[in-house]
């Protein structure tokens, strides 16, 4: 599970636990971007 939170006009996305994963521009740019984070996890 992930949490994503708008800042300052961009996209934090944080894990489970509350811990800072990645910044991006735009909310459909962290979903992609989760997509690699995933697939990289596997």
């Amino acid at each position: 599970m992930f949490t994503m939170q708008y800042v300052f006009g961009h996209v934090q996305v944080y894990d489970y636990s509350g811990k800072f994963l990645f910044s991006a521009d735009t909310e459909r740019e962290a979903r992609e971007e989760l997509m690699h984070y995933e697939e990289c996890a596997a």
